[in-house]
């Protein structure tokens, strides 16, 4: 191979990650600490061009038995690319005072396969950048636990639905299938 054939591969090499930055949404941005983990989730690697729900969610919820059914759409989906984020959240009062705790609901309680991070803020000047996306893109800060935005594959909310929107609700589901039918 010659200099000048080896200088595309030479300039991959050197701006491909920032290339791959650049096609990020700004909603990906971001890394957060896995659940009952040391590994870190990148949003970007992890989610870009893929539809996905996010959800934050607690422990000691009377909204926690949602677990199951997100769960369930998650697997209903999966196989078209569809990923859920659950963010484990204190700031309405009712998550775990530990992670193992946390991760035993989740994981042993309600067998939940889906991405998980550690617990994190979603409201207030304390939002993780991830939630001060969502809440800039949809004018909606969570007003409790297991708040729900639906993302696109461009990484734009295209909606948003309260506690008490169940996963299995048509709305929701006609959601998620909007934002498994966008282009990436």
């Amino acid at each position: 191979m010659n200099a000048l054939s080896a200088l595309p591969l030479t300039l991959l090499a050197l701006f491909g990650g920032q290339a791959l930055a650049a096609e990020c949404p700004a909603l990906l941005l971001h890394e957060l600490p896995q659940l009952r983990s040391k590994a870190t989730i990148d949003l970007c690697q992890r989610f870009a061009g893929k539809p996905l729900l996010i959800v934050n969610t607690a422990s000691h919820c009377g909204f926690t038995p949602q677990f199951k059914g997100l769960e369930a759409l998650y697997k209903r989906y999966k196989g078209q690319g569809f990923e859920v984020l659950g963010v484990p959240s204190d700031d309405f009062r009712q998550e775990a005072a530990t992670t193992e705790e946390t991760a035993k609901v989740c994981y042993v309680n309600y067998g939940v396969t889906f991405a998980m991070t550690q617990p994190q803020h979603v409201t207030g000047d304390e939002a993780t950048p991830l939630y001060k996306e969502l809440i800039a893109q949809s004018g909606q800060t969570p007003r409790w636990n297991f708040y729900k935005y639906v993302v696109d594959r461009q990484g734009k909310v295209i909606a948003h639905f309260s506690s008490l929107t169940k996963p299995d609700d048509p709305d929701l589901l006609k959601a998620v299938e909007q934002a498994l039918a966008s282009r990436p």
